[in-house]
């Protein structure tokens, strides 16, 4: 199952069915769950935990050192969910000591070729990142987020669950949950309910997101105005929702 090839710290821990391919490099530190194919010319260094089932293309660069100039060379870690597929030419890196030290990648997500994912991120499960998007430093993406072929986001933002970007996406503010954004500088445009018809959300709630989106995106209110009135709607989007406005840190695309 391991090509004669790789190379294999013996400080690695490997399941015993995982696959390797030729010229693949597991560093020290190193903890590949059950199921997982790595293919060829693939660099895990660690520490960085994998979970399960999880397909690593050829020439991804797994758990290296962040590129961050206050980083001294602390081990810092990397987790992995499971059941991802992590395409060719990927990077995902460890955190810092000056965040929570570990970068965290949920289950469930597609990363595409070219995807970086950068220090001390949090990605939710579901997640799926088009083809060279560049997510910066201390990004959270929430469970079900979708980033565009090339989005580029700014260090600190958060991107709400459900939320989805269009190709070529810059962005600088806060993407509320569900929200579709589009545009140099992000700006919202809709919400992605065909993506929470999927999820068969009833139509019901769809009506009030529907009207929440109109109350902070299309009416002229204050953003303070329109999360007072949201707060009335007990539907459970329409929550998530307003909990990703109360809990912006940077602000949100408006």
């Amino acid at each position: 199952m391991i090509h004669p090839t790789a190379l294999i710290d013996p400080g690695a821990h490997i399941a015993p069915d995982v696959t390797i391919g030729a010229f693949s490099i597991i560093g020290a530190n190193v903890t590949i769950g059950a199921g997982c194919e790595i293919g060829p010319h693939v660099v895990i260094k660690g520490p960085t935990v994998i979970g399960e089932r999880n397909r690593i293309f050829q020439f991804a660069s797994i758990g290296e050192e962040c590129q961050d100039k206050k980083y001294r060379g602390e081990p810092t870690e990397l987790h992995i969910g499971d059941d991802n597929v992590i395409r060719e030419c990927v990077t995902m890196q460890r955190g810092t000591v000056q965040d929570e030290g570990v970068t965290r990648v949920g289950s469930r997500g597609l990363y595409m070729a070219y995807v970086h994912v950068a220090h001390d991120c949090r990605i939710g499960d579901d997640v799926i990142i088009a083809n060279a998007s560049q997510v910066a430093g201390h990004v959270w993406l929430d469970d079900h987020a979708i980033l565009g072929g090339g989005t580029l986001v700014h260090q600190f933002c958060r991107v709400g669950t459900g939320a989805i970007t269009g190709a070529g996406t810059v962005i600088f503010k806060d993407i509320p949950a569900y929200i579709m954004a589009q545009g140099n500088p992000a700006k919202p445009y809709s919400m992605n309910f065909e993506g929470l018809k999927r999820r068969q959300v009833p139509e019901s709630n769809l009506k009030a997101l529907k009207n929440a989106y109109r109350l902070v995106f299309r009416q002229g209110k204050t953003l303070q105005t329109a999360m007072a009135e949201l707060a009335q709607d007990p539907t459970p989007q329409v929550q998530t929702f307003l909990a990703s406005l109360a809990t912006s840190t940077r602000g949100i695309i408006r």
